[in-house]
């Protein structure tokens, strides 16, 4: 992944409607499916890199965006999520599940930049929000999950989130 400027200082209410515009997103996705994940996505990506994104962010949007595909994929493909008849991309995820990685990589470098500084706090917050955003999204969309898949999404969260910390921070020290 290319290099990232480390996250400049953002005014509490940018932060604050950063932070609104992924909640919006994230909730609109849910309840409405592909389509409105589509023209959401769309909408609320295109903004964030017309109004808000740093130079080169976008590569850190798209990066992420390709590991969700992979790590929810892969969860899927090993019986983790029960999407039912909903449509699936490359037969891995529905698009607006998806759609929920690049949206919350726009929370990255902005509303959740003062977090990165404390890559432990970063885990434990990754290991309980994580699951509870799955856990709040199946029950909305009408996905049935595994046992064992929010334990793993608690693991999985807190090693993103203490790399995003680690990432961030490697990217402020080279400044």
């Amino acid at each position: 992944m290319a290099a990232q400027p480390a996250p400049r200082q953002t005014p509490l209410r940018m932060m604050l409607f950063n932070a609104l515009r992924f909640e919006a997103g994230w909730l609109l996705c849910v309840l409405g499916g592909s389509w409105v994940a589509a023209l959401t996505g769309a909408v609320l990506l295109g903004w964030h890199f017309w109004r808000c994104a740093q130079p080169g962010e976008w590569r850190f949007i798209a990066a992420f965006a390709l590991l969700g595909l992979v790590l929810d994929g892969g969860l899927h493909l090993a019986g983790g999520f029960d999407f039912g008849e909903q449509t699936l991309i490359a037969g891995l995820l529905p698009l607006w599940l998806w759609m929920l990685w690049p949206l919350f990589a726009t929370l990255v470098f902005h509303s959740l930049a003062w977090l990165w500084r404390y890559p432990l706090v970063a885990a434990v917050c990754g290991a309980i929000s994580g699951p509870l955003s799955y856990l709040g999204g199946a029950a909305l969309a009408n996905v049935s999950l595994a046992p064992w898949l929010l334990p793993a999404q608690a693991v999985i969260w807190a090693a993103l989130c203490w790399g995003i910390s680690r990432y961030i921070q490697r990217l402020a020290a080279s400044d």
